[in-house]
């Protein structure tokens, strides 16, 4: 049995005053209510520290904790019962992991309440749904528009070897040192590397305001909880608006070696840049890592290349062993972002221009049903075969590590995916190099939560 706390504390941050309706509304425990979203993302981000990837094990680790949202006349207080110990010391709450906290539920309480039940934006148009991440991005405060272009978004996967982890972490230090900022999954791996590195290079360069913000969305913060650097955390309603909040904060991207979570993300960012209307478009992307990882790259470039055609390359550059010349380059790109902008007079804080289809903004369900429907050909335009490549990775992101997946794939199988032969050998090709390499699982021994036919 885990050690838990039972203790009542105060929302750390600005947290408006939650009217007695939103308190009712996350006192409800029916399916329409927010109690077990609150109750599970509260559990991850008090997990965090602790090594794991799989929500449904981390909800029968601590079975009988609870959260309860207390209204007072001074504001809001929050009643925790059975809380993992790890997020306290000597009685007392780590106030990172306090603001954290104070971050979920501000998130929660304002998706639901403005975008879920007043229907404020449009959801079933670009713009509309644009318009709804733009309005989370600024509620949270992270848009921040005196300052110049400086967020490199870095992805790459939470179960990665020591070399590479120390890897993310020394390109972190070289991007610090140029006086860039961090944005990631929030999670460990490759998404807290780039941030403690960063973190050491701020301190030398007296950089006493840096960015290590960490984006998450309520299905995967329990398998990438929190990291205690990041000072700013967004919890984003779904996967896709996750993803379209990294790509219009980010002035840069640089993808780390990953798995199928670290796929996902190449091919939504891709898919984006083929449209005919972000030919134009001013977005450095490096692919990086150490010399082991050469092989990894290798085989992404190929599968990339043969999916989405040979002038995908243009989009990208690989770079293998050399944190500085990822660094500066880096830096040149998004000093080119900073131009492009300003010649276009637009935003630095939001990338209004962006085109991103709507492909890439519905959301995926993962079932069965819809994993086996998804068209894995290449007879439709590119970018549309990528957001249905993307579609079939997070369909077993799903299934690997979020709790809704993992119980699906228990009561009916792996999720079964159909392809075209030529194509298949190569998705079976990749995927089985994730699970040689270790990328798909980072506790406990992986099984397969696919096949493909």
């Amino acid at each position: 049995m885990a050690d838990t706390i039972s203790s009542t504390i105060s929302p750390e941050g600005s947290l408006e005053i939650l009217s007695q309706q939103e308190v009712n509304r996350l006192h409800d425990t029916s399916r329409s209510g927010l109690h077990e979203l609150l109750r599970s993302c509260a559990l991850a981000v008090l997990n965090s520290g602790n090594p794991t990837d799989d929500g449904l094990a981390l909800m029968e680790t601590y079975p009988d904790f609870d959260i309860e949202v207390i209204q007072q006349d001074r504001g809001v207080r929050l009643k925790l019962t059975n809380a993992p110990a790890e997020a306290f010391v000597d009685g007392r709450m780590i106030r990172g992991i306090r603001e954290h906290l104070s971050s979920v539920l501000r998130d929660i309480v304002y998706v639901y309440n403005e975008i879920q039940t007043r229907r404020r934006f449009d959801l079933d148009s670009a713009d509309g749904t644009t318009n709804a991440v733009f309005h989370i991005l600024r509620k949270a405060g992270t848009l921040k528009p005196s300052r110049d272009p400086s967020i490199v978004v870095c992805w790459g996967g939470h179960s990665i070897s020591r070399e590479e982890y120390d890897y993310t972490k020394h390109v972190g230090y070289h991007l610090g040192l140029r006086e860039l900022d961090i944005c990631t999954g929030c999670g460990p791996g490759a998404m807290k590397g780039p941030m403690k590195g960063a973190n050491v290079a701020h301190a030398k360069q007296r950089r006493s305001e840096g960015r290590y913000l960490g984006i998450s969305e309520p299905g995967i913060i329990a398998a990438e909880a929190p990291n205690p650097i990041v000072n700013e955390l967004v919890v984003m309603p779904d996967i896709e608006k996750r993803l379209e909040a990294f790509v219009r904060l980010g002035h840069g991207i640089i993808v780390f070696p990953g798995g199928v979570g670290t796929a996902e993300e190449i091919l939504y960012l891709l898919g984006i840049l083929l449209h005919p209307d972000n030919d134009d478009m001013e977005l450095p992307v490096i692919l990086t890592g150490p010399a082991d990882s050469a092989d990894y790259f290798k085989r992404i470039d190929e599968f990339l290349v043969y999916t989405l055609g040979e002038s995908v390359r243009q989009l990208y550059r690989i770079i293998i062993d050399d944190p500085v010349e990822v660094a500066r380059v880096m830096r040149k790109g998004i000093d080119n972002v900073g131009e492009y902008r300003r010649a276009r007079q637009d935003a630095f804080y939001f990338n209004w221009r962006l085109t991103v289809a709507r492909d890439f903004q519905e959301p995926f369900d993962p079932t069965h049903e819809a994993m086996a429907a998804l068209a894995l050909h290449r007879h439709q335009p590119v970018h549309e075969l990528a957001a249905n490549l993307r579609r079939a990775f997070s369909g077993i992101v799903a299934g690997n590590v979020k709790e809704r997946g993992i119980r699906l794939i228990e009561a009916n199988g792996p999720f079964r995916l159909n392809a075209e032969p030529e194509l298949m050998a190569r998705l079976d090709d990749l995927l089985n190099s994730f699970v040689a390499q270790g990328r798909m699982k980072l506790t406990g021994k992986y099984e397969p939560c696919y096949t493909l036919e």
